[in-house]
């Protein structure tokens, strides 16, 4: 066994025996104004009883710092045609004061973190929006305080519309000159019809420059309330006193005076294939093919793991071997973006300088088909599973990577999914990864994509 599979697997070994110990924890502590809901790996879950804010608490006394994140559950799958990106030009505006925190008071969220040395930011993406900070213990309650107040006092001013709007614009530019991130939105444009995963979660450009401010006082209203967000907080903190301050600052918000508007589409049975072709200046050919796969809730999103670690991880993985070692392809891979409704699955492949999409293309299809027939054997399915528990670990490393995979199971419905995802990876067997390449992957419902230069020379 190499030595890098070796630290793999004492790496998963120590994550799993960090979280063993964490279960272990003397039960949290009852606060008044909240209930209690549930221990589990290590984290403690709260409700808030005066407007039904979640909270989330995971002890690491390792550093004198706090991760505070705020998870808004409203992504680009809350939009429709008009007020496409919406949620991220909302993002930005987050960021241009409230009622009581702004540049003008000198006093705004910036400022204060800036202040403090705390490292702050935001991200929008299909099923939410998050905002967080990483700052000393001695910092969280000013950050609790200044952050509370933009869940419900945002200003929301035309001007900052205008100004924010350049600079989204100016993001969206960006992305279309990637010829790459262009094929990948048309993929999934062409790939869902009905759901509104359609969009890019940018937005189009017309309601990026044109939705007016109105709209977006309204998105605010209907999704920026304690009941549709759940805090976490990862770090050395004490968790009466921090349970004080959530309940002094967001306690004095109500919950929505309305129901939270539900997103009830369901995306349609795709029929047939369907193929997208992106032709435009570039040096190397893309080819990606993608699949409607189980929402990331899903058990068998376990197995689809496995599937793909096998299938991209490292040098030995079926993809390398398949399509790098034999000159067709300079990089190839293949993963889940899991969502909180259908997700998609994508194999990738960027084309080696002489290689052909339809080559690339076949080369992809019987790397996966060849697992379809004849399965995995035991070897590759142990040295997979190491990997996928050593990614988990890697990425749980320090208070802000922790409270940035708990997002991201929140956004999926199911935080609890954080601690339970790596135990049910362990679970799967070679049978369960042969029976989901099969279930999910058929030319019928697959969605591919070409990207083709134009530049002299080029394949036309």
């Amino acid at each position: 066994m190499t030595s890098r599979y070796l630290a793999a697997g004492l790496l998963a070994a120590l994550w799993s025996a960090t979280a063993m110990a964490a279960a272990q924890t003397p039960v949290a502590p009852a606060v008044d104004g909240f209930t209690y809901v549930r221990s589990l790996g290590g984290i403690d879950e709260y409700r808030l009883n005066a407007n039904g804010l979640t909270v989330l608490l995971v002890h690491d006394g390792s550093a004198p710092v706090v991760t505070f994140n705020v998870t808004y559950l409203v992504g680009s799958r809350n939009e429709v045609t008009g007020t496409t990106g919406a949620t991220h030009l909302l993002e930005h505006l987050m960021f241009k004061g409230s009622e009581h925190y702004n540049d003008a008071d000198g006093n705004s969220l910036k400022q204060y973190l800036e202040g403090v040395g705390g490292n702050y930011n935001a991200t929008t993406s299909l099923d939410r929006t998050n905002y967080y900070a990483t700052t000393g213990r001695d910092a969280l309650e000013g950050y609790v305080r200044v952050e509370a107040d933009r869940m419900r006092n945002l200003l929301l001013r035309e001007s900052d519309r205008q100004s924010e709007m350049t600079v989204v614009r100016n993001e969206f530019e960006r992305g279309k000159n990637d010829p790459d991130n262009v094929l990948v939105e048309e993929v999934r444009a062409a790939a869902y019809q009905a759901l509104p995963y359609h969009h890019p979660t940018i937005g189009w450009r017309s309601d990026i420059e044109h939705v007016p401010i109105e709209k977006l006082r309204a998105f605010y209203d209907a999704f920026y309330w304690p009941n549709n967000a759940t805090i976490t907080v990862a770090g050395d903190f004490d968790t009466v006193r921090l349970l004080g301050w959530i309940k002094q600052y967001y306690g004095v918000f109500t919950a929505s005076p309305h129901a939270i508007p539900p997103m009830y589409t369901e995306e349609p049975e795709q029929s047939g294939e369907r193929r997208v072709v992106v032709k435009r200046p570039g040096e190397l050919g893309t080819v990606v093919i993608a699949h409607k796969v189980p929402v990331g809730r899903d058990p068998d999103q376990a197995p689809l793991a496995v599937l793909d670690a096998i299938l991209s991880d490292g040098k030995s993985a079926r993809l390398y071997r398949e399509l790098v070692d034999k000159g067709l392809a300079l990089a190839a891979g293949s993963g889940v973006n899991m969502s909180h409704d259908l997700s998609l699955h994508m194999m990738y492949a960027t084309l080696a300088p002489d290689a052909k999409q339809e080559e690339v293309e076949k080369a992809l299809w019987s790397s996966l088909r060849m697992i379809q027939e004849k399965g995995v054997n035991a070897e590759e399915l142990a040295r997979v599973k190491n990997q996928v528990q050593a990614q988990q670990a890697y990425k749980r490393d320090g208070t802000a990577g922790v409270v940035s995979e708990i997002n991201e199971f929140i956004a999926m419905g199911d935080w609890t999914l954080y601690v339970r995802f790596p135990q049910m990876v362990q679970q799967v067997n070679a049978a369960d990864v042969q029976r989901v390449a099969r279930q999910y992957f058929s030319e019928d419902t697959s969605t591919t994509g070409w990207f083709v230069p134009t530049r002299a020379g080029a394949a036309p």
